[in-house]
């Protein structure tokens, strides 16, 4: 235990719910008798195409009851339109999807900004025949009597025809093409002409399990029809899922790619056709000689339980930084697909869990660590060979067998890991960036975390792609370290849609990890690579946000190894950087297997965010062990566990800030037109920060941090007082309160709401720091973790009893809550380190003593 270790805030003051500050906008929108001119011919359409497809069934699925997807696209949210779509038998709500950056018309545009762009929601319902006439005879009474009075429940109706832009059925174009299946098939034709190829059809989440039965018999047997077989499908319904996973014909891929007038491409019961086996480690040869490392003999052995799991490749188990350090499970075997040198990834991210960045030479940590191998090496003509997903399962259904295997007991086995609190995943799917819908695996390891009161630790995702600078080859050799340093981001950021998170980096309950351009190794620079950052900033391959409904993603960034580029040559041609791969440093110095198998102390360098997840991971499970000192020391009859993983969660941001990296990407990136959006900008990247963990492990004489945690019900809030330190009163020293808020919100799957719970704190008392720092603070309450920083140096008056008081509020958001929400809530009081105010005695002293009070009164 520190000499100043964190305390914990007495309990907390019941209290209402506040009230969230709401935007306001203005649109245009066309007049009754203009809207009827547009959705008229809209409405015909839609009906000769609906019964179009009805002929071409009853002539190839007899006794089927045609069903259509209709994708209804309004400007502006239609709230509990899902409630009015139940009303009408026949029509089935499938979801939502929210959608940005809708070019301005004539009808709709915003009244103040006539040229900004606008935001709307495509509504995805099922619908029958006889469903689909009575939706058209309401518009067809709407349109004739403006003032109609709508039945009970159905009013939403009339807003949606008020304010609909588009409406049409979901088409081969969606489910195929916008996928990157497609692509993926053609360069398997390519290599493998006579081979079957493999992919995942999802299927519309059906909520009748007689109709999901009917949906994979009917694709079963197209499948089959065409010479293709189903390997396995898989059904989650606490998450809207169900898949199948296919091989098909490469007769029929061809088809596919060359037209889409195949029946199984035109399945009503489709929503996409996806790619598998792209979550995979980089198929580039790496450059460079591994090195030995000297095992130092006084590391200790780990004892406990493990706390950290690690879902990645089988590791090197015996090398001597790993040996008696990790715990292995692999129920699938995959580790009989594995050779000595092919165990590199794995290897990699558990050296850094357990070790750290092996230059910075840290203790190992205390405990053992799980690892559940979940990938394998795919068919290759190099050693080592490139880690995959396999290609023969589906990875929601692997990830879920493999959580639930860690904490239930199934009757033929006991759970293998029911203490472990943190799981890393550092993987994602380059064919799956985040655009607005959240991935099924993102759905997954959110409904997971609530379930199993875990945290996962995500990697954001890398984008090694090279980068095309504008500018002649000459011109950018010509610029000195600041003028490629400042190019290089803004074209990272021009490119920045093509460079976005990968899943399941989205999830909401999760951390998304970015990577720092930044690590503990020495190099010498060659004359054929270039560093194109001299300032710390983020990694130039390290994936941008925003979260969903444009919360702040990454959560934060951390160490990931420097990046280095190939020094472009030519004379006339663009500038292209090509990112270059390297086993010597720069980077994260990690263990490393060797194609010599008696050799067990290779070491390599490595970079991206799938090592700083991992680092992350480890600090993490540092916290956890600090955290059990304090409950056992200051709150022994709390139940640990329901509050650990928020707790971690607030923990690990709270140490946050943007410091130089926030500072240097606004000199960057501001212009005179964007500077009430750069904060949004520079979030997009970095999230809330880089974390300095030392600041949530021990205090200071200058500063206090001290903990709350709770669980709330829709409409309640808890109430924490801070109180001040005497010393501080009226004082000019600059002063810094740093508040984070995080919590696991259970979710609705179907909604854009998504998000059950909604938690957000407000400051409120004496305003000793009121200054706001760093993320915008309406974007910062979009997700699960609110963390704001506050600083001013001016005088404030106050008297010994006074307070800040945190209140942390609760509502509903996507539908009731059926279970209340469990947060943790840390907060910091500091000033400059050296400045004589014995800010940690003073706040301890005055906690303590209402502590005592409390107990008094509940006696």
């Amino acid at each position: 235990m520190p000499d100043r270790p964190l305390l914990l805030f007495p309990t907390p003051e019941l209290a209402e719910k506040g009230n969230l500050p709401q935007g306001f906008s203005r649109t245009h929108k066309p007049s009754h008798g203009r809207q009827g001119e547009r959705v008229f011919p809209i409405f015909a359409h839609l009906q000769t195409a609906f019964d179009a497809r009805q002929v071409e069934l009853q002539r190839t699925a007899a006794g089927v009851e045609p069903e259509q997807v209709l994708v209804i696209e309004t400007i502006g949210n239609i709230e509990d339109f899902a409630n009015a779509v139940r009303r009408i038998e026949g029509l089935e709500w499938m979801g939502e999807i929210e959608v940005e950056e809708i070019a301005p018309d004539e009808d709709f545009y915003d009244e103040k900004k006539p040229e900004k762009e606008l935001s709307g929601r495509l509504y995805l319902v099922m619908t029958n025949q006889q469903a689909l006439h009575e939706m058209l005879a309401l518009w067809n009474r709407y349109s004739n009597d403006e003032n109609m009075n709508f039945d009970h429940g159905f009013t939403k109706f009339r807003d949606v025809f008020l304010c609909l832009k588009d409406i049409r059925r979901w088409d081969v174009q969606d489910r195929l093409y916008e996928t990157g299946v497609l692509d993926i098939w053609r360069e398997n034709l390519e290599h493998s002409p006579n081979q079957p190829v493999r992919g995942e059809i999802e299927l519309w989440f059906r909520n009748s399990e007689i109709k999901r039965l009917d949906a994979a018999r009917q694709l079963t047997s197209l499948i089959e029809d065409l010479g293709g077989r189903v390997l396995t499908q898989c059904v989650l319904s606490d998450i809207a899922y169900h898949s199948i996973l296919a091989e098909l014909p490469m007769q029929v891929a061809q088809q596919a790619i060359e037209h889409s007038n195949v029946e199984l491409v035109k399945c009503d019961s489709i929503m996409f056709f996806r790619p598998v086996g792209q979550m995979a480690t980089g198929k580039s040869p790496i450059e460079g000689d591994l090195t030995d490392f000297e095992v130092s003999e006084d590391q200790g052995s780990p004892s406990g339980d493990p706390i950290v799991a690690v879902f990645d490749g089988l590791p090197l188990t015996n090398h001597m930084l790993l040996s008696d350090r990790l715990i292995i499970d692999d129920p699938d075997d995959f580790a009989s697909q594995y050779t000595v040198a092919d165990r590199v990834h794995g290897t990699a991210i558990s050296s850094l869990v357990v070790h750290g960045d092996l230059s910075k030479a840290e203790n190992p940590l205390a405990r053992r660590v799980y690892v559940r191998p979940i990938m394998k090496p795919i068919n290759w003509h190099q050693s080592p060979r490139p880690e995959y997903i396999p290609s023969d399962v589906l990875v929601v259904d692997l990830i879920h067998r493999a959580v639930r295997r860690m904490f239930e007991n199934d009757g033929a086995h006991e759970a293998t890991a029911p203490n472990v609190r943190i799981i890393n995943l550092s993987i994602g799917d380059p064919s799956r960036q985040f655009t607005q819908a959240m991935s099924p695996l993102a759905r997954l390891l959110d409904w997971l975390s609530v379930k199993y009161k875990v945290l996962f630790v995500i990697s954001a995702g890398n984008h090694p792609d090279d980068i095309d600078t504008g500018i002649s080859v000459d011109g950018f050799n010509d610029l000195g370290d600041q003028g490629r340093e400042e190019l290089s981001v803004k074209k990272l950021y021009e490119n920045a849609r093509h460079r976005m998170l990968l899943s399941p980096a989205e999830s909401i309950n999760g951390i998304a990890v970015g990577a720092l351009h930044r690590d503990n190794s020495t190099e010498s620079h060659s004359d054929d690579v270039i560093n194109l950052f001299e300032n710390a900033l983020p990694s130039p391959v390290s994936a941008f946000g925003s979260g969903y409904r444009r919360s702040v993603k990454p959560d934060l960034i951390c160490h990931g190894g420097r990046v280095f580029y190939n020094r472009p040559i030519g004379t006339n041609a663009n500038a292209i950087l090509e990112s270059r791969h390297f086993r010597i440093a720069p980077g994260n110095k990690v263990a490393s297997p060797s194609s010599h198998p008696g050799d067990l102390n290779k070491t390599a360098y490595c970079c991206g965010t799938s090592n700083s997840a991992a680092l992350i991971s480890r600090t993490l499970c540092i916290c956890h062990d600090s955290l059990l000192e304090i409950f056992d020391e200051q709150a022994p009859d709390i139940e640990f566990t329901t509050y650990v993983a928020p707790l971690l969660k607030a923990m690990i941001v709270h140490g946050c800030s943007w410091e130089d990296i926030g500072e240097r990407l606004r000199q960057i990136l501001q212009t005179e037109d964007n500077g009430r959006q750069i904060r949004n900008w520079i979030s997009r990247w970095i999230g809330y920060g880089v974390p300095d963990y030392s600041r949530v492990l021990d205090c200071t004489e200058q500063r206090v941090s001290i903990l709350g945690f709770g669980q709330l019900n829709d409409g309640e809030a808890h109430v924490f007082t801070l109180p001040l330190p005497p010393s501080l009163a009226a004082r000019r020293d600059r002063r810094r309160l740093t508040v984070t808020l995080a919590y696991l919100s259970q979710v609705a799957s179907s909604t854009q709401r998504y998000r059950i719970a909604n938690l957000w704190f407000e400051v409120e008392g004496v305003a000793l720091a009121s200054d706001r720092q760093d993320a915008e603070w309406r974007t910062v309450r979009r997700g699960t973790v609110q963390h704001e920083v506050f600083e001013n140096d001016r005088a404030v008056p106050f008297s010994d009893g006074d307070t800040v008081t945190i209140k942390v509020n609760c509502r509903k958001d996507a539908r009731r809550m059926e279970e209340p929400a469990t947060y943790g809530l840390a907060v910091s009081l500091e000033v400059a380190e050296g400045i004589d105010i014995p800010i940690y005695d003073e706040v301890r002293t005055r906690i303590a003593t209402a502590i005592e009070i409390r107990a008094i009164e509940g006696r």
